[in-house]
């Protein structure tokens, strides 16, 4: 598949006066900005009896109130051939009743859309309900800036949480400073600044707030509100100023005019920037306990602001654990009290401000546009990707896929004329760390699973090279494979870990049957039967586990081969005897405790269970396999490996970082071993959403692959990924594709396919 190279953005745009148009605008911007190959545009919605004098970013402009320029927007979007289309959904901007006239540009779009919905109604009228429902359903992927909202959509309107992503609203990356200068240069030096935000409406309780100035000039008699925004435009038409005007005769009658200022601006967002800079305390004093996000609030927290506000629901969980005060709502005195106590406590305030600003670094723009443009790489492989829901007898066979193009451009770079490399500084190639058998046994691995119809296998040279690499790395005097290799060519050890042996056995019995040299597999062949005695002496279930695979491939191609059939037998049984030894009603598992690989283990047994047609493997390996994901997955219903902070821990549930690739890769391969053994269709299910991992359906909503060069992110660290991109994680992701390819090639049902068709993975 190739990379998004167009997204159109649909909603209002500046200099149109509402936060929509400028949200819309700045995400825009902020994609712009972090792609610069990524052509954007926005399709821009006027309002009725309006004209904008819009910048050249605004491609078309859609009369709000005109269903025909609906339908010609479609026809527009089309032939523009954008690969994703970007959908800002507000009640109010679109025509129709309940805004319905958007479902017509929808029905027709040939490409994926992403909808984000800046309002999510718990209570919608029939109307709303089902034009949010046709929304709903004409999108790959819903975007909301809140968990309540994901909370609702899955309540209310029964949204799958697969199709649903929660990216927190944008804001600028700017220094923390000190509101002193800005004080002094807006006017208000040496005063305690106390701030609203935005265009004037009745149900941003202003009169609330004014209410509660008197009590604060009590303890702080210098304080200073600063109401800063124009009039909402709407209201405006509808009545004119009467609402800004009756909020002044209510300073006046307060007798708090002197500390009562009103800014009557619409402000461009250098000026917001300056005027948060300069307060103290930011103030959200709303009245509707439903609204589900705030870009003032967003703003002045990612400044760095204390914030008081109202617990509508943006606020309740931004502001959770202390990160800001909760005040009832309408509730003057209560407003009164917690500003004047922050007022009056410096060491509390700066703590808080300190605090609210290291939280909000996630919040950036650019962190914003990365999440958003790795939802619009998943939307479109959700035109071949398709995360199942929960699938049993009697259901709907899988639709067809199309998984992304095998692009190996970047495993290519990671290789020279010794091997693969271990280890890379973001996409360079790191010679300090040299080679290990383990990659360049994976690296093999990939070649015979490149040798399947449909793709392009890898040249004889590279795999030949692979191929020397574990040749050389055999140690026949100890009957080990060495591990790691120096650049210089020289090895660091004589013998490697027990499970670098067992994987090594694992790519050459895979070797031995699907390698596309005669003579290549006859070579695996034998030095399978020469190393694989010493896999009897381990004592890691891993190396068993490897080795088990590698016994598949070979004993299908060397059945004379009794001892092998033996060996075989007895790692599975010692296999058995561990889960046996360890499992309890709670923990269903072979050690105890979670550690790399770990799906590997349920799958050796599954496929020797299929190839000796022992039943007892198979089930044993099924029910692990179930048990295992249980806990790697999220509750929002997304993939998360067992993080590596938790490896070792003795029963206890798996950390969620750092995680790293070859947990998704081991557990596309189980999921569809266990499909193959029962049929059960939801195991496929499992699997695409293991892989959607690598595509940003993950707990950080980044995507880890580049679908260009085909390089893989060596995995996520709890506030980012890391952006190393080594041999073992491009090779786990290729290898993992392999597989999805594979199955979206077969283009079968949920009935039980032959073991013939696994990937050797």
């Amino acid at each position: 598949m190739t990379p998004i190279r167009r997204v159109a953005f649909i909603g209002n745009s500046l200099p149109r006066r509402c936060g929509i148009a400028t949200f819309t605008t700045h995400l825009q911007e902020a994609v712009a900005a972090s792609y610069p190959a990524l052509e954007t545009c926005i399709v821009a919605m006027t309002d009725h009896g309006q004209v904008y004098d819009y910048p050249a970013t605004v491609a078309l402009q859609i009369k709000a109130d005109d269903v025909d320029a609906y339908a010609r927007a479609t026809n527009f979007l089309n032939a523009g051939r954008f690969d994703t289309i970007c959908l800002q959904h507000e009640f109010g901007i679109f025509g129709g009743e309940a805004g319905a006239h958007i479902l017509v540009l929808l029905s027709g779009l040939t490409m994926p859309v992403v909808t984000t919905l800046h309002t999510v109604l718990g209570d919608p009228t029939a109307a709303q309900r089902a034009v949010l429902t046709g929304i709903i359903e004409a999108s790959s992927k819903i975007v909301v800036m809140a968990a309540k909202a994901r909370e609702l959509l899955r309540s209310v309107y029964h949204v799958p949480d697969d199709k649903i992503e929660v990216i927190p609203h944008g804001i600028p990356d700017v220094a923390f400073v000190t509101p002193d200068a800005a004080k002094a240069r807006l006017g208000f030096a040496g005063k305690p600044v106390i701030l609203t935000f935005g265009l004037l409406s009745p149900n941003k309780g202003i009169e609330v707030m004014i209410d509660a100035m008197p009590s604060i000039l009590r303890r702080r008699p210098d304080a200073v509100y600063v109401v800063l925004g124009a009039t909402h435009p709407n209201l405006v038409r509808e009545q004119g100023e009467a609402y800004r005007e009756s909020l002044m005769a209510r300073v006046r009658e307060l007798g708090v005019e002197n500390h009562v200022v009103f800014l009557d601006q619409f402000v461009d967002q250098a000026t917001l920037l300056e005027f948060i800079s300069m307060c103290d305390i930011y103030v959200t004093p709303y009245l509707n306990e439903a609204q589900m996000t705030s870009g003032t609030l967003a703003y002045s927290f990612g400044l760095g602001k204390p914030v008081v506000s109202t617990p509508y629901w943006h606020a309740r969980e931004l502001l959770a654990d202390g990160r800001g005060v909760l005040v009832p709502f309408g509730d003057a005195a209560a407003i009164g009290n917690e500003i004047a106590a922050l007022l009056t406590d410096d060491p509390r305030r700066r703590a808080m401000c300190e605090r609210a600003y290291a939280v909000s670094r996630t919040m950036t723009w650019e962190r914003t546009a990365e999440r958003y443009v790795s939802v619009f790489a998943s939307a479109r492989q959700g035109h071949w990707l398709k995360i199942l829901p929960r699938t049993g007898k009697g259901a709907p066979e899988q639709q067809s896929l199309a998984a992304p193009d095998m692009q190996i451009g970047h495993f290519l770079s990671m290789c020279d004329d010794t091997g693969l490399f271990q280890h890379a500084v973001h996409s360079v190639p790191d010679r300090s760390h040299g080679y290990c058998v383990d990659d360049n046994a994976r690296a093999l691995l990939l070649a015979c699973a490149l040798n399947n119809p449909g793709e392009q296998r890898l040249s004889e040279v590279l795999t030949t090279r692979f191929a020397a690499f574990v040749q050389h790395a055999w140690n026949r005097d100890a009957r080990r494979f060495r591990n790691f290799m120096g650049f210089d060519r020289n090895w660091l050890e004589d013998r490697g870990s027990e499970d670098s042996h067992g994987r090594t056995l694992w790519a050459l019995g895979e070797c031995a049957r699907r390698d596309a040299s005669p003579s290549r597999r006859l070579w695996a062949s034998t030095l399978f039967a020469e190393a694989l005695s010493t896999a009897e002496t381990f004592g890691s279930p891993r190396a068993w586990a490897f080795t088990l695979l590698g016994l598949g491939s070979y004993c299908a191609v060397t059945p004379d081969d009794v001892r092998a059939q033996e060996v075989r037998r007895f790692l599975a049984d010692r296999l058995m005897s561990c889960l046996a030894a360890v499992e309890t009603r709670d923990w269903v598992w072979f050690e105890e405790g979670l550690s790399y690989d770990n799906a590997r283990l349920s799958q050796a047994l599954m496929l020797t269970g299929m190839a000796t047609q022992t039943p007892a493997y198979v089930e044993a390996g099924l029910r692990s396999l179930r048990w295992l994901m249980n806990r790697q997955t999220a509750p929002e219903g997304h993939f998360r490996p067992v993080g590596t902070a938790g490896f070792g821990e003795k029963r206890q549930p798996p950390r969620a970082f750092d995680q790293q690739p070859v947990e998704a890769t081991a557990t596309i391969a189980a999921c569809l071993t266990a499909w193959r053994a029962n049929g059960d269709a939801e195991w496929k299910a499992i699997a695409t959403n293991a892989f959607a991992w690598f595509h940003g359906r993950n707990d950080l909503s980044v995507a880890l692959v580049d679908l260009h060069t085909g390089s893989c992110r060596d995995g996520l660290h709890p506030d980012r990924a890391n952006e190393n991109r080594g041999g073992e994680s491009v090779v786990c992701y290729l290898l993992g594709l392999a597989e999805i390819r594979q199955l979206a090639r077969a283009n079968i049902g949920p009935t039980k396919p032959p073991i013939l068709a696994a990937v050797g993975t």
